[in-house]
């Protein structure tokens, strides 16, 4: 087996088309490998394994497209229909990073062509401890573009068997390589949603096909009356737009309660938490601890870090204290723990008891 040769994970974006090819341009024998998930005309689908061909054939490697549609229906939509319906707020670009490409890829790349490593265009780092025996994820160098958050769920062997070309370039730079390069993807708009919203208009258009709508009430926290819903899937905690109810001070999503068919709103004072748990444990740079550790946390990946000591409970589970309350803790979000620049490990939020 040869050690320069590696299979690339290719959207049709200019992320992954410049990580492979870097690859490429240093002497590795690059495979692309593209997963059909869906129809539509996010970069994952239809234009993305045009652009992803194209890209291919510029470099003069080879292209394989994976019929994963079946795949990424349960593991991703199933999973976001189940937990909307349900009341939480799903993360689904994790789940998809483990379940649906990184895993698979691997397999793929093992069994069809003898080759242990995949690269994609994510920017983040990957260094091995020798102290530990683990794989460490780090965030990438350009903290704007860092997407570690969402590949805290990767396994070990995930790890040791994956590499990111872009993780210390900053997005200037990528493109910059990409026109060095002459990619036709060089100026390509960025993708800003879910490939799900850009396939079917918004996440509520999405929900809706799946969802059937069900009025309810939207109550305040004594129980009060104060308007109508379509679907609590519709609402996330913290939410403050789309409310529809006139009040003297603004109002937001405290909760959500399911068995009762509410949503429940309140003042911004009454939507902030001193803590939560957290549950779906992955541990990525050090082992899982048996004692308080103080970290920073990221609850959402659009939020800074902020200071907080995780508390070790019975079951794997995380009780994390934060030193000041937080606004908007929703479950079914990951909340992510770092030391500086190293992912130290994550779980989802979990619904408060």
């Amino acid at each position: 087996m040869s050690s320069k040769k590696i299979v690339v994970g290719l959207s049709g974006g200019v992320d992954s088309s410049t990580a492979a090819a870097v690859l490429h341009h240093q002497g590795y024998d690059a495979i692309g490998l593209t997963l059909w998930l869906m129809k539509g005309k996010g970069q994952c689908c239809s234009e993305g394994m045009v652009d992803a061909a194209s890209i291919c054939e510029q470099l003069g490697i080879p292209h394989h497209i994976v019929d994963s549609r079946d795949l990424f229906q349960n593991a991703i939509i199933d999973y976001l229909v189940s937990g909307y319906g349900s009341g939480t707020t799903p993360l689904p670009c994790s789940r998809c990073n483990k379940t649906v490409k990184f895993g698979p890829m691997l397999h793929y790349a093992r069994e069809h062509f003898g080759v242990d490593r995949i690269a994609t265009g994510h920017y983040a780092r990957i260094l091995y401890d020798a102290d530990r025996e683990r794989y460490q994820l780090l965030r990438a160098r350009d903290r704007r573009k860092d997407q570690s958050y969402f590949l805290y769920d990767l396994s070990q062997e995930m790890l040791a068997g994956s590499l990111f070309p872009l993780g210390e370039h900053d997005k200037d730079a990528t493109r910059r390589l990409a026109r060095q390069y002459g990619l036709s993807t060089a100026d390509k708009p960025e993708s800003q949603d879910l490939c799900l919203i850009e396939a079917h208009g918004s996440m509520q258009q999405f929900l809706d096909r799946y969802i059937g709508q069900q009025e309810g009430e939207i109550v305040d926290l004594d129980g009060k009356v104060l308007g109508r819903h379509t679907g609590i899937h519709h609402y996330t905690v913290g939410q403050r737009k789309g409310l529809g109810i006139a009040a003297p001070e603004p109002l937001y999503v405290v909760a959500l309660d399911p068995p009762r068919n509410r949503v429940i709103v309140g003042d911004r004072s009454s939507a902030s938490r001193p803590d939560c748990t957290m549950g779906y444990l992955n541990w990525v740079s050090i082992p899982e601890p048996s004692t308080p550790l103080r970290a920073q946390v990221q609850v959402r990946y659009r939020t800074p870090p902020v200071e907080a000591v995780l508390v070790p409970l019975e079951g794997g589970r995380i009780k994390l204290v934060f030193d000041e309350p937080q606004f908007g803790i929703t479950p079914g979000q990951a909340a992510v723990a770092y030391d500086g620049d190293v992912l130290l490990g994550g779980g989802l939020i979990e619904r408060p008891n």
